[in-house]
Formats: structure tokens, sequence, C-alpha cells
């Protein structure tokens, strides 16, 4: 048996709002974290030996 009509409809369809809000703010805050994680990870710098190395490209190789 299902209920129709205009009261379980809006009902409905505020509950499906509600769920779609929750469902995005999740996903911003899990974007959020995901950038912090990025940005406090510490990563050094690649550097060599001699400076010289890698300065200069053969473009026309």
């Amino acid at each position: 048996m299902e209920l129709q009509g205009a009261s379980t409809s809006g009902t409905s369809d505020a509950l499906q709002l509600k769920s779609l809000q929750l469902a995005k703010s999740k996903q911003e805050q899990d974007g959020q974290a995901a950038l912090q994680l990025i940005e406090s990870a510490d990563v050094p710098k690649a550097t060599s030996a001699n400076p010289a190395i890698g300065s200069i490209v053969d473009t026309f190789a």
C-alpha cells in the first residue's frame, strides 16, 4: 500500500532537500580537509648536488 498525497509529497520533498544539503555540506567538509592535508604536507624541494645540472635544456633535440 502506497501513501500518496500533498502532505506525503511535501514531506518527501523536504526530506530529500535536507538530504541533499547534508550531502553538499559533507562534500565541502571533505574538500576542506583534503586541502588542509595537502597544504600541511612537508615535501622537501628537490635539489641537486651540482646546481648547474639541469639548468640548460636542449629544446631542439
